[in-house]
């Protein structure tokens, strides 16, 4: 698959399918790789990217930090995701798109629309993270990673994430850097050499920004209900995609239409039709 350099960051990318751009943020947590869109739960089963590209140019790609695209230590934010998409239609020649999140994926989509509405044609959000339990374990993960590098140091981080494949999600002292860790050992050799104190302020400083509420997170209520964008929610029902998150943003977004279908009814029969009765209703 292509790569490309945005904002001095390495991104992995794809482009499927022929139409209006659909520019999608992949699932999957803190493991936002192009895969997930087809192996991952729900979104192995419905296969959206069976169905989406007939229609759309689908443009997938890995989350900064996740799969093969690069990262920086620093304080990312909901903001630091949304210059990696806009910097990808920059790339592509593309000046307006829909959107579509899925899982923490949301998160940057709903950003996207608040910040730049005037390149945002449409948002979907499937299965929006949220929800108090998802707040408390990701606080608690970014805990264990802390406390693992303040007992240990980070070169024990580089040697514990280089020791396996989990992500930050099956092993949490490895943190979110996990990955570029594997990925370049120009990385590692600078992240195991960065002063411990100050790593742990930056890292606080993540959590707290990208995990602020117990509801969904990416943006302000008063930011989402200012944007006038066609808008569609599709809720989840577990510990860390709660409904009520779901519901949240579906208040938020003015207009927005809220699929009412219970989890285990959403199925590749129904729900990227749904998907693309919105999409190409606009």
């Amino acid at each position: 698959m292509p790569m490309t350099k945005i904002d001095g960051i390495d991104t992995r990318y794809e482009v499927t399918g022929q139409g209006p751009a659909l520019l999608m943020f992949s699932p999957g947590g803190f493991d936002a790789r192009i895969e997930k869109w087809t192996d991952l739960g729900v979104y192995k089963r419905i296969k959206l990217l069976d169905h989406l590209p007939k229609h759309f140019t689908c443009i997938t790609f890995d989350r900064r930090e996740n799969g093969q695209s690069g990262g920086r230590v620093e304080v990312v934010t909901w903001t630091d995701f949304v210059r990696q998409g806009a910097g990808l239609l920059d790339h592509l020649g593309i000046d307006k798109a829909h959107l579509m999140g899925g899982c923490m994926g949301c998160c940057p989509v709903a950003a996207f629309g608040a910040t730049l509405p005037e390149r945002t044609l449409s948002m979907v959000h499937y299965w929006p993270v949220g929800g108090a339990n998802y707040r408390i374990s990701g606080h608690q993960r970014f805990a264990r990673h802390l406390a693992f590098v303040e007992e240990n140091g980070l070169q024990a981080v580089v040697d514990l994430v280089r020791s396996h494949d989990k992500n930050f999600s099956g092993d949490p002292r490895g943190g979110p850097w996990g990955q570029p860790i594997r990925n370049s050992d120009a990385f590692a050799r600078d992240y195991a050499a960065l002063d411990p104190k100050r790593y742990l302020l930056t890292v606080t400083a993540m959590y707290r920004g990208l995990i602020d509420r117990d509801t969904a997170p990416g943006a302000e209520p008063e930011e989402l209900m200012s944007v006038d964008i066609p808008s569609l929610v599709v809720p989840g029902n577990d510990q860390f995609h709660a409904t009520s998150a779901a519901r949240y943003l579906h208040e938020c977004l003015t207009g927005s239409e809220y699929w009412d279908k219970p989890t285990d009814e959403q199925t590749e029969a129904n729900a990227p039709q749904r998907v693309l009765d919105f999409l190409t209703a606009l």
